[in-house]
């Protein structure tokens, strides 16, 4: 089953990557790990000075890891059908339309059906979601597919919003400023009072920490409940999307401007690997990928990140040869 959709830039074309097969068999990562965070029996992070419990209690097994974190974009909204709309309506209240209704209620049943694959019987979903109008319906849309047993909770976050465009929009103004951007750079330009993609890397960067806390002492989840089969759902907008994945997977911004955006209503999935971290290759395919904008240098990551534990780095990272590129110098000196 397809998942994963895009819709290429109107002001150029991207560059096409031509396939090359990969291996991992050089791929080192060290044993280190970071150190955890000690945790109290109700699964809240313990203040070592205010602790009275044992250690034996206070010292508790991490939670279980998500298996997938699901980043979904909105579906069709009134300013994807007609750019006219952000002429007169506030970009936060733009709405979806019965197409977009339609898109995120399918979406839904395609994230349940991806789960129940697993055959995990006690499973559920937790949500983040931007607070724009689009993105809220979206996942009211999306939810339908899930009863109310599922559910484990769900959270409104104002990190994950649109990219500021400026407050009412012209629309032949937006699209001189758009056609600027892409002759200075996607990610460094700043639309007047507005925002650049580089801003919005700043706010995603505290969401991903929050994020990261969250997963760390399992707070989606109730004490006592330590669930493996729980899966996180993001429902917000294109470009803050590529974003998150551009913070999480520490892309570059040139490997980020080479990113296609998500159809309306798709979906990308981040989904546990062997070793407990998260690859986009445990659901997709490499062409799925190479057709998101991923390039070879990503995709050697993305098999690395198959197989690594949380902590690991990896010290052969095949950035590394493609931007230092006098080391195909060394074998040749004596």
């Amino acid at each position: 089953m397809a998942t994963l959709s895009h819709t290429l830039p109107s002001a150029s074309a991207l560059p096409i990557l031509q396939p090359k097969t990969f291996t991992s068999n050089s791929i080192k990562c060290c044993e280190n790990q970071r150190e955890t965070v000690k945790l109290s029996n109700n699964g809240l992070a313990t203040f070592p000075e205010k602790n009275t419990l044992p250690s034996s209690a206070a010292a508790t097994v991490r939670p279980p890891r998500p298996r997938r974190i699901i980043l979904v974009r909105h579906g069709q909204s009134e300013g994807n059908l007609d750019e006219t709309a952000y002429t007169r309506i506030a970009d936060p209240k733009i709405a979806l339309t019965e197409k977009g209704m339609a898109e995120a209620e399918e979406c839904g049943l395609e994230i349940r059906e991806m789960i129940e694959q697993d055959k995990i019987e006690n499973w559920k979903v937790y949500f983040y979601v931007s607070p724009y109008r689009r993105t809220l319906e979206t996942l009211k849309s999306l939810a339908r597919g899930f009863e109310r047993s599922r559910i484990a909770g769900m959270r409104v976050e104002p990190r994950l919003r649109e990219q500021d465009f400026g407050n009412f929009q012209d629309r032949e103004k937006m699209r001189h400023e758009k056609a600027i951007r892409m002759l200075y750079g996607r990610f460094f330009y700043r639309f007047p009072n507005g925002e650049s993609a580089a801003d919005v890397y700043d706010r995603i960067t505290g969401f991903r920490e929050t994020l990261r806390s969250d997963i760390d002492i399992g707070r989606f989840q109730p004490p006592g409940d330590r669930n493996p089969g729980m899966n996180l759902v993001i429902v917000s907008h294109g470009l803050t999307l590529r974003v998150f994945l551009m913070r999480w997977y520490k892309w570059t911004v040139e490997q980020f401007e080479q990113l296609n955006n998500l159809g309306n209503g798709k979906i990308i999935v981040m989904e546990k690997g062997y070793g407990g971290r998260y690859s986009l290759l445990m659901h997709h395919s490499e062409e799925e990928l190479r057709d998101f904008g991923l390039s070879d240098d990503m995709l050697m990551d993305q098999d690395w990140q198959k197989f690594a534990r949380p902590g690991e780095l990896n010290y052969d990272c095949p950035m590394m040869n493609s931007f230092f590129t006098h080391f195909a110098d060394e074998g040749c000196k004596t």
